[in-house]
This record gives structure tokens, C-alpha cells and sequence, in this order.
């Protein structure tokens, strides 16, 4: 299948290769150019727009924030307006259900069709077709696309066919994931404090009654202090849980977690934390604690 693939961060770069592998003719753009070179060496066509992307059947964008999203989608060079009638848009990228619901709108009106899903996985789930896709918009649409999740995640959950609801999806799920991160990191600055081994502490964790990945993973993390180099930024960790706590007040769903979450991430990108993996905000409550 012919692809067009917009955003080569560490996860757009993981995506669009395990596309490559999975023998679709994919297209590339980033506004830094040299990241594109890897995906060249794969096979990729190196596009010198956006314009010159949107020119497949599929396009996928994989960018860090709404306002990325928009300049990508909405601007006056952007997929919108390149997008052939019936092509499909695929958005990855974890954006608001805000805009994703102006997306979806937009791609009707143009005559083009627009499909939600964002995924599950960090970097090296990208890179080794491993992630768990999101799914949500028209039902012909996805099943179109299906081949190509195929080729970039280990299973597809169709959730709706109102786009908007993948990426609420989606942020509720890493509002969990910050959730167990910041649980991790107080349980750790207690039991550290009173001299108890961190490492011994979290396998015990793991191997008994959270034998699970997510505590597995980020709970090594915490434990070593292994926040750079960010495999998701403390920036994008922030940027989400505002947008959860966006979504919860448009919905009235009343969500004090996610406000404390908030602030933690304020508290860790006001201690110079910006190029540290979002995880490090479970190691606040050790700071606070004045550990070592």
C-alpha cells in the first residue's frame, strides 16, 4: 500500500519503519530533514513537503502536540488542502478530543476521510511492531487501514466510529500510566528512606502482586533513576494530563488525581526537568522526602 508518513520523533520513525518492513511504499516528511536519512536507507521516499506527502491514499501524522497537528493538517500548505477526495487521513498523534472532533469535521467537508489512532508504546514498542493501536472513525475505513496497524502494532482495538473517542482512549490510558508512575515513586521514597533496597523492593512488586509491564518497566526506571534519555518527554507528560483535565471538564467528570498529576509535572519542569523522561516524576516524592 502507498503511505504517506508525516512526524519522525522516536515514535514516527519506529512506525514508518515497521511499515517499510511490512513491504508498503511509504513516503516521508519532517521538518528536520536528517531524520529521514535511517528511513531512506530502508527504502522510504523522502518528500520535501507536506504537500508532496499527502500526494498517497493513506497518510499517517505522528506529531507531539495540537498545535503541530494543526500547522501539519490545517495550515495553508497543509494535508487538508493536498489530500485527495476519499484519501484517509490517520492520525497517531496524541492530541486533544477537541481537535480531533475539528479534524474530523474538516476532513467531511474537504470530501476526505479521517480515522483516530493513537497508540500504546514507548519507543522501542515502535521499533519492533509491538505497540497497541487505538482505533476509532469509519468502520470501511479502518478495515482498509487494518493491514497497516498490522504492520506497526501487535493488536488493533476499535473503540467507536467517532473518531474523538480514540484519543480520549488514549489519554485516559496515560493518565493511568502517570498515575502508577507516581504511586511507584511515593511507595519507593518510603520504603528507600527506611533503608530497604529499591531494586529488591520492586521485585518483590514485580514477582508477586503487580506482575505486570507497566510496573515492571517504569518501576526500573524510578528505581535506577533512569530518566534520560527520554523515551516520552516530561513536556508531552504534562501537555497530556492538561488535556485529560480538558476533556474531564467539558465532560463534568471530576478528577482530582489528574490535578495532583498536574502539578507534579509543573513541579518537575519548574526543577529543570524538561529533557527528562515523563517518569521522573516519581522521583519528586523522593526529593521531597530528602533521600538519597
Amino acid at each position: 500500500m502507498r503511505v504517506g508518513f508525516i512526524g519522525l520523533g522516536q515514535m514516527g520513525s519506529g512506525m514508518a519503519a515497521s511499515l517499510l518492513r511490512g513491504g508498503h511504499a511509504v513516503t516521508v516528511f519532517n521538518r528536520t530533514a536528517g531524520k529521514a536519512r535511517p528511513l531512506e536507507e530502508l527504502g522510504a521516499r523522502v518528500s520535501a513537503s507536506v504537500a508532496e506527502a499527502s500526494g498517497n491514499p493513506v497518510v499517517f501524522t505522528m506529531l507531539s502536540d495540537d498545535a503541530a497537528l494543526e500547522a501539519v493538517a490545517l495550515g495553508d500548505r497543509g494535508l487538508l488542502r493536498h489530500l485527495a477526495p476519499g484519501a484517509l487521513h490517520v492520525s497517531s498523534s496524541t492530541i486533544s478530543v477537541a481537535l480531533s472532533e475539528r479534524l474530523a469535521r474538516e476532513h467531511a467537508a474537504a470530501g476526505q476521510r479521517y480515522v483516530a489512532a493513537p497508540v500504546f508504546g514507548r519507543p522501542e514498542a515502535a521499533a519492533s511492531a509491538k505497540l497497541f493501536v487505538v482505533a476509532a472513525g469509519n468502520a470501511k475505513a479502518i478495515e482498509e487501514a487494518r493491514p497497516l496497524f498490522d504492520a506497526i502494532g501487535q493488536r488493533t482495538y476499535v473503540v467507536s466510529e467517532e473518531p474523538s473517542a480514540a484519543n480520549l482512549v488514549k489519554l485516559s490510558g496515560n493518565f493511568l500510566l502517570a498515575s502508577v508512575i507516581e504511586g511507584l515513586g511515593e511507595a519507593m521514597a518510603l520504603v528507600g528512606k527506611a533503608g530497604i533496597d529499591r531494586r529488591q523492593y520492586l521485585d518483590l512488586l514485580t514477582s508477586s502482586i503487580f506482575d505486570v509491564p507497566v510496573y515492571r518497566n517504569y518501576g526500573r526506571l524510578v528505581a535506577e533513576r533512569a530518566f534520560q534519555p527520554a523515551g516520552f518527554a516530561a513536556p508531552l507528560g504534562h501537555k497530556d494530563i492538561r488535556l485529560v483535565l480538558a476533556a474531564a471538564e467539558t465532560l463534568r467528570v471530576p478528577m482530582p488525581l489528574a490535578s495532583l498529576l498536574r502539578d507534579r509535572f509543573l513541579t518537575l519542569l519548574a526543577r529543570g526537568g524538561e529533557e527528562h523522561d515523563w517518569s521522573a516524576i516519581g522521583d519528586l516524592a523522593r526529593q521531597d522526602a530528602g533521600a538519597d
